[in-house]
């Protein structure tokens, strides 16, 4: 596996090697060692969770706060989505900037976004399966949210926001400045 940190310290894209044949491909897609090797930290899942999506619908931006918060490694089974983190730690030194990364089941590459980012994603396909790792169990108290479309991010969809389909909580949520501090 390739583990490359990319700008927000600590969100990590992770290649897997994958062997192709004529039958198809095998890749090893999780492995603790290699990855905590790979990301320098020690980070033990307890909940894997599953989503299926079908074109234009925005998940996020989410996250768990304090005691509660979640380290995500994500990854998607079917079609293809743009995935975003935001870091919102208070004494980051990239506070608000976000990463995207295109994660699809042709590129096979996963995204690990560790506590104290904010997390939604976009499917781009037709529909997407997009599967993720929790090292915390879900907490419904200490659930926030930022709005995908807060100015001060300014996280460019590469979609049409007028055609995005997105839930009635996620259309309230707050801008960053007046989100659940995440610690």
């Amino acid at each position: 596996m390739i583990f490359t940190e990319t700008k927000l310290k600590g969100c990590f894209i992770i290649e897997p090697k994958v062997i192709l044949d004529e039958r198809g491909y095998f890749m090893e897609s999780f492995n603790e060692e290699t990855f905590q090797k790979g990301i320098g930290q020690t980070v033990h899942f307890v909940q894997d969770n599953q989503s299926f999506s079908t074109k234009g619908v925005l998940r996020g931006l989410h996250y768990q706060t304090g005691e509660h918060a979640q380290a995500k490694l994500v990854r998607v089974l079917q079609g293809e989505v743009l995935d975003v983190a935001v870091d919102i730690r208070p004494n980051s030194k990239t506070f608000g900037q976000y990463e995207a990364i295109v994660l699809s089941s042709e590129n096979q590459k996963q995204f690990f976004v560790p506590r104290g980012f904010a997390h939604g994603f976009l499917v781009l396909s037709e529909t997407a399966v997009f599967f993720y790792k929790c090292d915390n169990f879900y907490n419904k108290e200490s659930e926030g949210g930022i709005d995908f479309n807060d100015k001060t991010i300014g996280i460019d969809w590469q979609f049409p926001l007028e055609n995005l389909i997105i839930s009635e909580k996620d259309k309230v949520q707050p801008n960053l400045e007046n989100a659940k501090k995440a610690w």
